[in-house]
């Protein structure tokens, strides 16, 4: 507000009458009375109450006297007139303040004054005096009349040079006209055309142009609205927008289908709907059932279009979820199949398991489980629901019949539903729950219904012995059982699955959560097959270890003995130091840990996907898809994809509490683990964490040597996990010499106080056994796997000193040799010499 910024005075440029007192003026020169501002900040306001003061009027006023917001003559309705000249129907001054139009869907139109003095985009006409309202989008300077935006997106136009009347689409700049039948469109069309709006094939009734641009629309699409209140969306509006996505496509929540034209919208539920499945559900909803005439009824026993052929198993109605194939259906275009009977389902019902508010039938965009089956439900398709309670339930769910009696296979009892809605665990999986739940009352046993079902056995992948369910677990040693997945307490007064032969139990949601990683064990009495043991027992001593025995991955027999030669030598199964117990050859340097000698032939995993077991391997290099190492030791090798796995992460990932020389505590692998590692300091995916306190570590860091052996020190160096030394403000490795990090685990020597990298030491192929034979190279000799110390021959390929891992012919007189990366695959190569 300031004085009259002319020394003449000033126009306003709303009611264009001078002024010579206060002003309300704009940089982009635009000038108001004191009372036209404020009038009309009240109608965008929507503040009808400041118009009280204005007299509503019914005298006839002059022709040219036109409604500001409409344009229709002002004398048609009752109306107000104020001092300032603007005059509005009473049922006009509640235009919105925000509208969508078809012809600008990138943003919504704002209502505002039209201070740029821009052209109308519909009807082309300028305001050079910049009167009045528009509705604009100041980012784009697109602006339209208030008579033009109110206009229907179809005008129909009479010509005096043609015998039908042409249709003016605000989306486009041609006229067109109307084909009502699909032989008037084959003759307009130029081969197979799509509709400009939905991205389908185009058919009658459409509206193709009069220019022949290309352009066709159907019918159906171009009187879609801008704005659909679906019923089955209550909470916000669906708008019509171009696909919201960069790459132009997006996943139709409904039918599941992609899309690449214009899409029904909700911003805030993430909820797409191309526009025949939006209009399609919303005349469900309406029970509009005319709209569904053109969508052909298929009889269970007419044959189809597709020769007869039946209908699969699969194919059900989407609201009873009874086979299709059993009564006369609708079958659209988009996968949407009803039966003709399930299209009177009611829009809302009372339901005995939530009787606090009506369900509605609505789109579940939350995704929230059924309250009775306890399943989780896709995006895709309709429930009844409870919005303000999160509460819903399938349609097939809701129509059953609240005096229910399920028969398990898992129980030798019948299941009846309890109407009571009262907080339960169930004695099923453990979980607690809130509505719906089935009890036996010869037992006490109170369950979801989905736990009714649950397999009595499964052979899991999490165990090599068969689990069998039970609803309650004695424990007479009052011992805590913990879960071999998650690590947390199994309560035994609730179901769960156990192993009678070695006491593992698991949480019922813990092992079933895959489906791919159980196999249902539908005949009880059949005899589990043992697992193949690699090794055969010739002795035993009076405890009944085994004391001397046959591994079928060694020519020679091998004996258990005490503990000798320190850490010198190195497992040949893991290549990890030896220790004790552990199994040793003595007609050559062979020697197997207890624990990786007893390891069966074939094996199953948890985290390999494929169905097909692992089988022990040896003696061929190999890269382990869970360390990313290189080894040439034991492995398990999958029977279908061939990946293989090093005995190292075999045994670590093996279900249950590890123990780690470097903490005190026990520690379990966490398939998802967000944290930092403590031997190295990365941040984590997975890793060993301790449930004691906040130890972690990489599976690759928890596999590490904890001696080693390097030329830097003629000692063994120790794996240290912190550093003693606090007199030095700078720690440094004394291999590369570059600094090193005193929080992170290392190499050292006490005697020599030599410190170095853990990748320093180890290099880039620490678990390759030395002085083993590579095969699969082009050499006519066999070659040896070695790693020179002091002596560094040039390698045959490249030309430089081979002072890493090489491959050296086994024959004297033969000099060949060659970095073992120069010959090797990209498979076999160190992933962490790359990185590292």
């Amino acid at each position: 507000m300031q004085n009259a910024p002319y020394p003449g005075g000033y126009m306003c440029n709303f009611c264009s009458k001078l002024g010579n007192e206060f002003v309300y003026h704009c940089s982009c020169e635009l000038d108001f009375h004191i009372k036209c501002a404020l009038f009309t900040f009240n109608i965008a306001e929507n503040n009808l109450k400041e118009l009280e003061h204005v007299a509503l009027q019914d005298e006839e006023l002059e022709d040219d006297s036109k409604c500001f917001g409409c344009w229709e003559p002002l004398a048609k309705y009752t109306h107000f007139s104020p001092d300032c000249g603007f005059n509005l129907h009473d049922k006009c001054a509640e235009l919105p303040f925000k509208l969508n139009l078809e012809c600008h869907r990138e943003h919504p139109l704002v209502l505002q004054f039209n201070s740029q003095r821009l052209s109308c985009k519909i009807c082309r006409k300028s305001n050079q005096q910049a009167l009045g309202f528009f509705y604009g989008c100041s980012p784009c300077e697109f602006v339209v009349h208030i008579e033009c935006a109110s206009q229907s997106p179809l005008q129909v136009i009479k010509s005096t040079s043609h015998e039908h009347p042409f249709t003016l689409f605000n989306g486009h700049q041609h006229p067109l006209f109307l084909m009502l039948n699909q032989e008037q469109l084959m003759d307009n069309q130029r081969g197979v055309t799509d509709c400009s709006r939905c991205g389908e094939k185009a058919s009658a009734p459409c509206f193709c142009c009069a220019e022949h641009c290309g352009f066709y629309l159907h019918k159906v699409c171009a009187e879609a609205p801008l704005e659909l209140n679906h019923p089955f969306h209550l909470n916000h509006p669906l708008l019509m927008q171009n696909a919201p996505y960069s790459s132009g496509m997006y996943i139709c929540n409904f039918c599941n289908k992609s899309g690449h034209k214009s899409v029904y919208r909700c911003s805030s539920c993430e909820l797409d709907f191309h526009i025949k499945c939006a209009l399609f559900t919303f005349n469900i909803a309406e029970n509009n059932l005319k709209e569904l005439e053109h969508v052909a009824l298929q009889h269970p026993l007419i044959p189809t279009e597709n020769g007869g052929e039946k209908l699969k198993d699969v194919s059900k109605c989407f609201g009873c979820r009874e086979p299709l194939a059993n009564y006369t259906h609708f079958s659209p275009c988009r996968g949407f199949n009803l039966h003709e009977k399930c299209t009177e389902i009611p829009f809302k019902l009372k339901h005995v398991c939530h009787r606090k508010h009506p369900l509605v039938l609505q789109f579940n965009s939350e995704r929230l489980s059924c309250k009775i089956c306890c399943q989780v439900t896709r995006r895709r398709g309709f429930v009844y629901g409870c919005s303000p309670c999160k509460f819903v339930v399938h349609i097939e769910c809701a129509s059953q019949s609240p005096l229910q009696v399920i028969k398990s296979t898992n129980h030798e009892h019948p299941f009846t539903l309890s109407l009571r809605q009262v907080p339960f665990t169930c004695d099923g999986c453990g979980t607690e729950g809130n509505h719906v739940a089935y009890t036996c009352g010869t037992c006490n046993i109170t369950i979801h219904k989905n736990c009714i079902s649950l397999p009595r056995i499964i052979k899991s992948k999490w165990h090599d012995h068969r689990l069998v369910h039970t609803y309650f677990h004695h424990i007479e040693d009052f011992r805590v059982l913990n879960c071999l997945i998650c690590h947390d307490e199994v309560n035994t007064e609730h179901g769960s699955y156990y192993c009678s032969k070695c006491n593992g139990i698991f949480h019922v949601k813990c092992v079933m959560k895959d489906k791919d990683s159980y196999e249902i064990v539908e005949n009880e009495d059949e005899i589990e097959m043992p697992i193949e043991s690699s090794i055969i027992v010739i002795e035993s001593n009076d405890a009944g270890e085994a004391t001397k025995i046959n591994h079928f991955k060694h020519m020679h027999n091998l004996m258990l003995g005490p503990f000798v030669g320190g850490y010198e030598n190195s497992c040949d199964g893991c290549m990890l130091p030896i220790s004790d117990p552990f199994y040793y050859c003595s007609e050559c340097a062979f020697f197997l840990h207890k624990a990786c000698a007893e390891l069966p032939k074939m094996k199953n995993v948890w985290y390999h996907d494929c169905k097909e077991p692992l089988a022990l391997i040896s003696d061929k290099a190999f890269y382990c898809r869970r360390c990313w190492g290189i080894s040439n030791a034991f492995g398990y090798e999958c029977c279908g994809c061939e990946e293989k796995i090093c005995l190292r992460c075999v045994i670590a990932l093996t279900p249950g509490a590890r123990t780690c020389l470097k903490h005190e505590h026990p520690i379990f692998y966490y398939t998802k683990h967000n944290g930092k590692c403590n031997a190295c300091g990365r941040t984590t995916q997975s890793a060993f964490c301790c449930k004691d306190c906040n130890f972690v570590l990489h599976l690759r860091c928890f596999s590490l040597p904890i001696i080693a052996r390097h030329k830097c020190d003629e000692h063994l160096l120790s794996l240290t996990d912190h550093d003693d030394n606090c007199y030095s403000e700078n720690h440094y490795c004394d291999i590369c010499e570059e600094s090193r990090d005193p929080n992170h685990w290392f190499y050292n020597c006490s005697t020599c106080d030599t410190s170095a990298h853990v990748n320093c030491v180890l290099g880039p192929y620490p678990f390759l056994k030395l002085g083993s034979i590579h095969e699969g190279n082009d050499h006519p000799h066999p070659l040896t796997i070695v790693k020179k110390k002091y002596y560094y021959p040039d390698c045959d390929k490249c030309g430089r000193a081979c002072v890493d891992v090489a491959l050296e012919c086994s024959k004297s007189e033969c000099k060949y040799i060659v970095h073992w990366d120069c010959v090797v695959p990209y498979s076999l190569r160190s992933f962490w010499g790359l990185f590292e």
